[in-house]
């Protein structure tokens, strides 16, 4: 029978989280935070927050935001059933600040630049607007949702752009991922440049593509590989993909599948591509190919697996490899090297007062304030720059700064711009219009072609430039002499 594709939130409860655990689903401190706030009588104080990262990560030059919905899906959910209510009583929080929680909804405002947008360091993408205690209490999901998905989604890019355009690729990495963040990394991977995933539950539950081969030991559960290869023929014939390294590549495993190959043509049909899993990828798929074409089998396909990511992709195709097909895992769905964005939420706002963080160290300095992001668009249809503004600035400023080197300015008079934050929740209730992820990886497709490739390269990418308003430069200097003064006189 069959059935329509599945968008994230479409469903009547969270694939992700279980609804029971939606308001568990924080770190201890944001409970104790809250709960401190409730009896200190500050839960009606409103407050504002930004999330923001400070580095790219693989030494990149930029990343792809994904995880939004995901987020917006659980966050409409977010609640303290019984279950969860019983538990906190069991850990000593107070009856009245459980009363609290047990008619708690996320009632606050939240914008976002789109998702799939290309964003960079030190801007913030996200803000959240609410009571001080249902802004904090959100901040653990948020930074796991989003951070979690937009590491993904920019190591797919940057895999998408060492296998060129027209290479297909799918995710292969839901059995070396961290238990069902499996899910979430097929989601992000498409929306970083994927095709498909061989994640079954992801791809009913996001509309992908799922795609899939064989193991070794359908090979070895037979008594030959051909035996082996025309069995799957046979059970397959219209979408047959056949292993051919799990006893010798060439003298075994191609010449094998030609056979089954000219077996299928026999029939009308035809075998749609071999799989390399091990060995030298370069050197076999190029022997392959010369099989193939050989024996007439142009139309077949060669794909390869085994420990893929940009570097290795990009070096397979300086060697002149012929491969049409990639299946990356592991290094995918652990962001490999580097395992996580350092994405943060940070207060701006508390109780209508613009606040900051000062710190030692200087680049840990926030910046105060309801703000957007205005991005810049030069005469060659390339993004120039990003402008962090006031929310409520009037006009639209010729010139930015650096945040930490004020000398250091960019005019951008004369350049198109467009305002990035955008309203996604209200009131708590969704604004977004659920969007297929195909459609959100097509915008992040199309953002980044008006990214420059300087931004792109894997070593040493050209700094994308992203300062501050000339007026969110007076606001942060002002309510740091504060700060200062304060502390001075204490």
């Amino acid at each position: 029978m069959n059935r329509p594709p599945y968008e994230l939130g479409t469903m009547n409860s969270t694939p992700i989280i279980p609804q029971e655990l939606t308001g568990l689903y924080t770190d201890y401190y944001e409970l104790t935070m809250i709960q401190g706030y409730y009896l200190e009588g500050k839960g009606k104080e409103r407050a504002v927050f930004d999330y923001f990262f400070r580095k790219n990560p693989f030494g990149g030059g930029y990343v792809v935001f994904a995880g939004l919905e995901t987020f917006l899906s659980v966050l409409k959910n977010f609640s303290y059933p019984r279950m969860a209510l019983d538990y906190l009583a069991e850990r000593g929080f107070r009856e009245e600040f459980l009363k609290y929680l047990e008619r708690f909804r996320f009632s606050g405002d939240i914008y976002s630049v789109r998702e799939g947008e290309v964003i960079f360091p030190n801007e913030p993408v996200v803000r959240v607007e609410g009571s001080i205690l249902e802004t904090q209490v959100i901040e653990t999901l948020l930074l796991n949702m989003l951070n979690f998905e937009s590491l993904v989604a920019t190591k797919a890019s940057r895999i998408r752009t060492a296998a060129g355009e027209t290479a297909l690729i799918s995710d292969f990495g839901m059995r070396r991922a961290q238990g069902i963040s499996s899910l979430q990394a097929a989601r992000a991977a498409v929306i970083g440049g994927f095709d498909s995933t061989s994640n079954v539950a992801a791809a009913l539950l996001f509309g992908l593509e799922a795609t899939g081969t064989m193991a070794h030991s359908w090979i070895q559960s037979f008594p030959d590989e051909l035996t082996a290869f025309r069995k799957y023929a046979e059970l397959y014939e219209d979408h047959c993909v056949l292993l051919v390294d799990t006893y010798d590549t060439l003298r075994s495993g191609v010449p094998n599948a030609i056979t089954v190959a000219k077996e299928l043509e026999a029939r009308g049909k035809k075998l749609l591509a071999i799989r390399l899993d091990s060995g030298d990828l370069a050197y076999l798929s190029r022997k392959a190919r010369k099989m193939l074409d050989e024996a007439g089998l142009n139309e077949v396909k060669i794909i390869a697996s085994n420990q893929l990511d940009e570097y290795i992709i990009r070096s397979l195709e300086e060697q002149g490899a012929r491969l049409d097909i990639f299946g990356v895992g592991t290094k995918l769905v652990t962001g490999h090297p580097d395992a996580a964005l350092d994405g943060v939420y940070k207060i701006a706002v508390n109780n209508g007062r613009p606040v900051m963080k000062l710190s030692e160290n200087i680049q840990k300095m926030t910046l105060p304030g309801r703000k957007n992001i205005l991005r810049f668009t030069n005469g060659d249809d390339l993004f120039a720059g990003d402008a962090v503004i006031l929310e409520e600035e009037q006009g639209i400023p010729e010139r930015f700064y650096h945040p930490l080197f004020p000398e250091k300015s960019k005019s951008v008079k004369g350049y198109r711009h467009e305002r990035l934050l955008q309203p996604v929740m209200q009131g708590g209730e969704t604004i977004l219009p659920a969007m297929p992820v195909k459609e959100i990886a097509s915008f992040a497709r199309e953002r980044l072609r008006h990214l420059d490739d300087s931004h792109k390269r894997f070593e040493n990418p050209h700094v994308y430039k992203v300062g501050i308003s000339e007026e969110l430069m007076r606001l942060r200097d002002r309510v740091k002499e504060e700060i200062q003064k304060r502390v001075g006189e204490g």
